[in-house]
């Protein structure tokens, strides 16, 4: 069963050229559901039934995961399904009747302007790595990219004089994004005095570097996201999309229209951007609420 999962990640990788976080996600997910099987001592994906999956998805219930896991494992289950039907391995698909879990929308943490200069102003500049480090996040909250993107980019991705640019987001898919002036300065700062430091006598194209000169992980970018939310003694509940969400809340606040926020933000589908339309919403009931002689 499981070469059957590899053979669907590499059609992933190499026909649908998909980001390797997701493949990792759907690697993940699926052998979750293979150790269940084997549990239950099913050797081969033609035995398996509508029965076993509604009982794999109750078991992770049980196991306290939220209903978001629970339906992004049930859609890895149904595209391998589906690949293996057209790939004539099956010749039924078990989960074709099935529905997800119903989903709760759930509203991003986002940081007031408040919260944003204070975090911003947080690193040290006289330090190598605190001029690194708000250049990070001057960039992340410029931009709205992913954590994995900014960790991605490359010295070639940016073009200061012209002040934009290019990211490779979700399978690759190419955007070029804006930066604005504070972060234009920060990285010029970052450049000249910190990032040569940083490297030393290596060689790395990768724009944001750790003390080893090497390209920074995703975990160290956030960790220091948090570090510095710390400091900043911020009390909203911190996550890695902190900037992103906040990125692409304050551009709607200020009257930016749904399909440019969608284009920087790299959403494949503009559903997914209207989430922030609600934050706004829910916003202004508080505000409601909280200031109007009648609530």
């Amino acid at each position: 069963m499981r070469e059957f999962v590899e053979l669907f990640l590499n059609y992933l990788s190499v026909e649908r050229n998909l980001a390797k976080n997701t493949i990792f996600s759907y690697k993940r997910d699926l052998h979750c559901f293979m150790d269940y099987l084997e549990s239950l001592h099913i050797n081969a994906l033609s035995k398996t039934t509508k029965e076993n999956i509604t009982n794999f998805m109750l078991y992770q219930k049980d196991r306290g995961l939220s209903v978001n896991s629970i339906a992004r494992r049930l859609a890895a289950i149904k595209v391998f399904y589906r690949f293996l039907v057209r790939e004539r391995i099956l010749s039924t698909d078990p989960t074709s009747l099935m529905e997800s879990p119903k989903l709760w929308k759930k509203i991003p943490s986002v940081l007031s302007l408040n919260e944003i200069d204070s975090l911003l102003n947080c690193p040290n500049l006289k330090d190598k790595q605190g001029i690194r480090d708000r250049a990070i996040l001057e960039t992340m909250y410029a931009t709205g990219m992913r954590v994995s993107e900014v960790t991605d980019l490359k010295l070639e991705d940016v073009n200061l004089d012209v002040g934009f640019l290019r990211c490779l987001g979700k399978g690759s898919k190419e955007r070029i994004i804006p930066l604005g002036r504070k972060a234009i300065e920060i990285l010029n700062k970052y450049l000249k005095e910190s990032r040569p430091k940083l490297l030393g006598k290596k060689d790395c194209p990768y724009l944001f570097l750790n003390r080893f000169g090497k390209r920074i992980s995703r975990q160290s970018l956030w960790k220091i996201i948090k570090k510095y939310a710390r400091e900043a003694k911020i009390k909203t509940q911190i996550r890695p999309h902190v900037l992103r969400h906040s990125f692409a809340t304050h551009l709607l606040e200020r009257g930016a229209d749904l399909r440019s926020v969608q284009e920087m933000l790299g959403h494949a589908d503009i559903s997914t951007t209207q989430i922030y339309t609600h934050i706004n919403k829910d916003r202004l009931k508080t505000i409601h609420k909280t200031y109007h002689p009648r609530p």
